[in-house]
């Protein structure tokens, strides 16, 4: 069992409650499980007792309770405990975990940089406006390319004529002149594409710098993950730091994380260490933080597409590239000295794969390239 299966298993239990009527709350959107924490209960903990204590008008941990005798017996779950105030703690059956590692790094490794694209926007036809400026212009395209991988079909205009010069950071449009809205989420004109859902325009805080200037300055990778990396309503860092190879850098933490898990394959492949296959538990000594991530992904680019934040997949992608250098760190892929080649080295070995390809296919759909080397 996954976290993201975990959660939807309570979510699943909160909405038994509130129809059996034990339980008089609204039902959440969404239920958050995390690892415990160290001197902690069980594999994961979820406060959502607290959260529904008050709305239902009981003590958290009778909530807590009602949600456990819910819970007893869910595939995947060896136990329920309460703790605290009315902590739930989860202690997961472990052949059911390692079964749901197994499947989760085949399922990443066999969908590649896809892993995480939907059909949630499905039949969506989307006209995404953004304003005549250059972090408006590169905001719009990532957003397009995030609601595209959810497969919503977005026409991307601006609200003038296009800078040519956005070309050099990876931009198109492929119309111009929408009008601007009147305020903040009011309605335009109608859509120019048939049938198409005209949405107010996207407009982030400026860069304060050209189209021409930033590229010239930057890279279009680094310009692209700076205008990128914060939410538009502040400002985008957009200082030498970027092409600072040092730890401090995001992007070159996760270009870094992308490149040392290429390596990892490619000294597999010189030492003849095989890929761990489908069939093959995976080795999660060290990876539990990296999994739980990797699980986490698809939920993470709905999210950025629904919200139009690619900010969010910015802050994912390099906790992915923390998690991987925490794993790398805890159990080394590959034999180190004399160490023959295991099972054991296989499977770190595509988990390793598995973290490069979610980072690829995320920078991917920022617009930021992936080397193969650093």
């Amino acid at each position: 069992m996954t976290p993201v299966d975990l959660s939807t298993t309570v979510l699943h239990a909160v909405r038994r409650a509130v129809r059996e009527d034990a339980l008089r709350a609204p039902v959440p959107a969404r239920v958050r499980v995390e690892r415990t924490r160290p001197g902690g209960r069980g594999d994961y903990a979820s406060a959502v007792a607290l959260q529904l204590a008050g709305l239902a008008g009981l003590r958290a941990g009778e909530v807590a309770e009602i949600l456990r005798d819910r819970l007893a017996g869910a595939p995947g779950v060896a136990g329920v405990e309460i703790t605290g105030p009315g902590f739930l703690n989860f202690t997961l059956d472990a052949a059911t975990g390692a079964a749901a590692h197994r499947d989760l790094v085949h399922r990443v490794r066999e969908q590649g940089r896809r892993y995480g694209h939907g059909d949630a926007l499905a039949g969506q036809r989307l006209r995404l406006g953004h304003a005549r400026e250059v972090r408006a212009a590169v905001t719009a395209d990532a957003v397009r390319r995030l609601l595209t991988a959810q497969g919503a079909d977005v026409h991307l205009a601006c609200d003038g004529e296009p800078d040519p010069d956005w070309a050099r950071l990876g931009v198109g449009t492929e119309a111009y002149g929408m009008p601007q809205a009147e305020a903040p989420g009011a309605a335009h004109d109608e859509p120019r594409v048939p049938g198409a859902q005209a949405e107010a325009l996207i407009r982030p805080v400026p860069a304060g710098d050209t189209a021409a200037a930033l590229p010239a300055r930057l890279g279009r990778d680094a310009a692209r993950w700076g205008l990128l990396s914060v939410a538009g309503h502040d400002r985008a860092p957009l200082g030498p730091g970027l092409l600072a190879q040092t730890e401090a850098n995001g992007l070159f933490r996760v270009r870094y994380a992308h490149a040392r898990a290429r390596a990892v394959l490619r000294g597999a492949d010189r030492l003849g260490v095989a890929v761990a296959g489908p069939g093959e538990d995976i080795d999660a000594t060290g990876a539990a933080g990296l999994l739980t991530l990797l699980d986490a992904h698809p939920g993470v680019l709905a999210g950025a597409a629904r919200h139009r934040a690619p900010d969010r997949l910015v802050r994912h992608l390099d906790a992915v590239a923390a998690a991987f250098f925490d794993f790398h760190d805890a159990a080394p892929p590959l034999p180190v000295g004399e160490e023959k080649p295991s099972a054991a080295h296989r499977s770190r070995t595509a988990l390793a794969e598995a973290a490069g390809t979610v980072l690829a296919g995320g920078l991917s759909l920022l617009g930021v390239s992936a080397p193969e080397h650093l």
